[in-house]
């Protein structure tokens, strides 16, 4: 099979990875593609948003399945163009990518099929949405309605973190902003492989959205990862498919906008049970990068059975994948271009690097990007997981990156 995977990021690299051990891959083909794909498969100088190029570009070069990563291409219809054409493609329309690219329309229809979710109201006015939270108190959530990659949230903990949020998100004209309850818990990730009811999970990650150690700082798209999660038992991914993940499956398609692709699933175990923090229309970034290092059986096989409403039969490796997003300096404010990255060439054999934000240039690869590598290792333990990562990351040198040193021990913890 020709296939061809949209995107530049960590998680098209480790789709693209996965996608590349397949016996039914004979040619790879990313667009646009980064340095770290451009060891594994072709990449072609098509943008992930140029919908009208990668049609195009899949009718020319015969690509028998196109499998696609970054939100913004599903949001500007990339399934539909291709669909249009019979070009075969995982991945959501632009309708049933909304449970994403609206934040509003997702809590809607919680609210409507009674999926565990934070209490919420949406506001389009400033005013009106200052009141509310003066009337609710803080801790409260402030989220922008639209696409934010990964950002556009604010859990403030007093009022005026808040209003100060309010400020920014009503600063962008017709913005809309989703206000919700506070949720205290234990978070994790369940991604499902999904055709319209048929909604097959993958395996737990747990993700580090705050840029800082403790969880302190703002939200970012992710700073590291891991799967398993030893603290989501089989029971409770049971419950979380039976409450949450295969009703909103079931929402999308009696209102006509059925889902194909992956949905992602942001969760929390809170007091009262398990409870939805928000769904997206496509795989985490950095889950992605520990899940998929997980898995045993053939990713093409799984993707083609669920296309024809076929359970697939899937093999994970019992190891704990353990990663660590190395970001720029100032990230998620801001990021660096061109600064030298060294030392990848002396890390072990058996880790898997990620390119998240990078450039090949004459000097070498440089940052390009708020977030810029991952490194994932495999272990038998998650503290021989995070010993090795951490041992690895020290031998990468670049004078504008920076991690978090805590990737993983919520899950070392004991956990009520």
């Amino acid at each position: 099979m020709n296939i061809l995977v949209v995107g530049k990021g960590g998680r098209e690299h480790a789709l693209a990875l996965a996608l590349s051990k397949s016996a039914k891959c004979s040619k790879l083909y990313c667009a646009p593609g980064n340095p770290g794909m451009a060891k594994i498969a072709e990449c072609v100088n098509i943008s992930d948003e140029d919908i009208e190029g990668l049609k195009n570009f899949a009718k020319d070069h015969d690509i028998d399945l196109t499998v696609v990563g970054p939100e913004s291409s599903l949001a500007a219809g990339i399934a539909n163009a291709f669909e249009e054409e019979g070009l075969k493609i995982f991945a959501p329309t632009k309708e049933a990518a909304q449970v994403e690219s609206s934040k509003d329309f997702a809590k809607g229809l919680m609210k409507k099929y009674d999926i565990p979710t934070a209490g919420y109201e949406t506001f389009d006015q400033f005013e009106a949405a200052v009141s509310y939270v003066k009337e609710h108190g803080a801790p409260i959530v402030i989220k922008e309605n639209g696409l934010k990659a990964g950002k556009g949230v604010t859990v403030a903990m007093t009022e005026d973190e808040a209003i100060d949020a309010l400020k920014i998100a009503f600063s962008i004209e017709g913005n809309k902003v989703v206000i919700e309850d506070y949720l205290e818990g234990f978070e994790f990730s369940l991604i499902a492989l999904v055709n319209g009811s048929l909604v097959v999970p993958l395996e737990c990650a747990q993700d580090h959205k705050r840029v800082a150690d403790n969880d302190q700082g703002p939200n970012t798209g992710g700073m590291g990862s891991y799967s398993p999660v030893r603290a989501i038992t089989e029971e409770m991914v049971n419950t979380t498919m039976e409450t949450i993940m295969i009703p909103m499956a079931k929402a999308l398609e009696n209102e006509g906008v059925p889902f194909k692709g992956f949905l992602y699933g942001g969760l929390m175990v809170t007091k009262d049970g398990i409870k939805t923090i928000e769904f997206n229309a496509r795989f985490g970034d950095p889950e992605a990068e520990v899940i998929l290092a997980r898995l045993e059986s053939d990713f093409v096989d799984a993707i083609e059975d669920v296309m024809v409403n076929r359970k697939p039969k899937l093999k994970w490796t019992d190891q704990v994948a353990h990663g660590v997003v190395m970001a720029s300096t100032n990230y998620p404010a801001s990021s660096t271009k061109g600064a030298l990255i060294e030392g990848l060439d002396d890390l072990d054999d058996d880790m898997l690097v990620y390119h998240m934000g990078t450039k090949e240039t004459n000097k070498g690869l440089v940052t390009d990007g708020g977030r810029v590598l991952m490194i994932v290792s495999l272990e038998d333990t998650l503290p021989q997981a995070m010993k090795k990562t951490y041992d690895e990351l020290s031998k990468v040198k670049s004078d504008e990156l920076f991690y978090r040193t805590d990737i993983g021990r919520k899950d070392l913890e004991e956990w009520h």
